[in-house]
């Protein structure tokens, strides 16, 4: 069974060596273990509320994407998409907004940061603070919930937004009288490579003391290797590996036996400069080839557009479903969906032939019934079932069930229905979606007029 796991990539920056080695390097290699559902998304919308710079935004979300694919992230693998095509995203978090307490949003880290810093200078406390910036938690966990994720990697600073979509989505499970969503778990990763910087402190944009991982090319990467800062011990005088920023970047990306060596060279005096050539050896070695990639795909974004637009079609198959279950648990349903539910089944069901349930034998011996209209159309195909006695049971809820109870989720041009989570029967292939949308309210009803006949009504 596949445990479905969920990273946000920020799309704000340029990608750096510690990027590399801290999250980018190990989320993809476990993306690509068997157990796991990898669900990777650019977090464009988030970084509107870092940056008003139209400009950057677009080159950002370019270059990381480019940077992701080059470093080996296989998107036939993974479902690899931008929050901005998931139209689902913004509409759920505007029903988990209605349900999350202000309380809450309060409590939330980086709010309070902002607030004490304005207090802190004299400032209104809310001086320059956006809604954006305010709902981040609740956009987060509409990023997390709407796919189901169960785990959910991050760094220690964002476990608090992990905690604040499990409240979330329990109040909305609480109001709405089922567990309509799976409450996340954090995952930590307590082993994640923290790289130093220039000055030796940890590698961050915001200490500007950043090594590019592509931008600039080898020669770039060179010299910013060379500015590393270093202590002053000459050539020939033996260097302490443990406390050198150096030898704790080539062991990131070297070999034991290679590791091994560069710390003997090191204790052995080679000059500082000499170390640095044989750092940027060693990198240049494994960057390289992702360079060469990475060009490439920069020079081409309409096939980095391409690979999104697929990821977004596989997102949306599993969001759109969901967000529409959501729609119809609220209240949210086509008019004529409600008339059906208010009454006028009842009256029908007295004078209009009644639908009826049909039962077959596939030729694999498997036992399947289709669920059909008053006019003698298909609404409803079941799954294959081994046992007929399962297939009638199933049977039985459906012709207690009503249209009100009904789990029917909407896909592209077809419909699914649930049963304690589990799909049991599929709607026909229809030529549109407003056909579909048309074909749900009939299903509705039809399970209307079996729960009144059952009734004797």
């Amino acid at each position: 069974m596949q445990t479905r796991v969920l990273t946000g990539i920020t799309t704000t920056g340029t990608p750096h060596l510690g990027n590399y080695v801290g999250a980018i390097r190990p989320a993809i290699a476990a993306s690509r273990r068997a157990e796991v559902d990898a669900f990777f998304f650019m977090a464009d919308y988030h970084a509107l509320i870092k940056s008003d710079d139209p400009a950057r935004i677009e080159r950002s979300r370019l270059e990381i994407a480019a940077t992701w694919l080059a470093a080996g992230l296989d998107p036939n693998k993974v479902t690899f998409y931008q929050q901005s095509d998931i139209p689902e995203i913004p509409e759920l978090t505007w029903f988990l907004t209605c349900v999350t307490a202000k309380g809450l949003l309060n409590r939330a880290h980086a709010y309070k940061a902002a607030v004490d810093k304005n207090v802190e200078t004299a400032e209104d406390a809310d001086a320059g603070i956006t809604a954006g910036l305010y709902m981040y938690p609740v956009l987060m966990a509409a990023d997390i919930l709407a796919f189901d994720a169960q785990q959910v990697p991050v760094g220690r600073d964002q476990i608090q937004h992990i905690e604040m979509a499990r409240d979330i989505a329990q109040r909305f499970n609480h109001i709405y009288g089922r567990e309509f969503f799976v409450l996340p778990e954090v995952v930590i990763e307590e082993q994640v490579a923290t790289l130093p910087g220039l000055d030796g402190r940890k590698m961050s944009k915001s200490y500007d003391n950043t090594i590019a991982l592509f931008a600039g090319g080898a020669r770039q990467l060179r010299e910013t290797i060379m500015r590393i800062v270093t202590d002053s011990r000459m050539p020939g005088e033996p260097k302490d590996a443990d406390s050198s920023s150096l030898f704790t970047i080539f062991r990131a990306f070297a070999s034991e036996a290679e590791s091994a060596a560069f710390r003997r060279a090191l204790e052995e005096g080679i000059g500082w400069g000499d170390a640095k050539q044989v750092l940027y050896e060693r990198l240049e070695a494994d960057i390289a080839p992702m360079r060469e990639h990475y060009e490439n795909l920069i020079a081409r974004p309409g096939d980095i557009e391409d690979i999104l637009q697929e990821g977004a079609r596989k997102a949306r198959a599993i969001a759109a479903p969901k967000v529409a279950q959501l729609r119809d648990a609220i209240g949210l349903r086509a008019m004529s969906s409600t008339h059906t539910r208010s009454g006028v089944s009842k009256a029908a069901s007295k004078t209009a032939k009644p639908p009826r349930l049909a039962s077959f034998r596939d030729a694999d011996g498997s036992f399947r019934f289709r669920l059909l209209s008053p006019e003698g159309d298909e609404l409803l195909l079941s799954k294959a079932f081994n046992d007929p006695k399962q297939a009638g049971l199933v049977q039985k809820r459906l012709k207690t069930l009503g249209g009100t109870a009904a789990t029917v989720l909407t896909v592209p041009r077809s419909c699914v229905l649930e049963l304690d989570g589990e799909v049991v029967a599929t709607g026909p292939d229809y030529a549109d979606d407003a056909t579909r949308d048309a074909a749900v309210v009939d299903l509705r009803a039809a399970l209307d007029l079996l729960a009144a006949q059952e009734k004797g009504e």
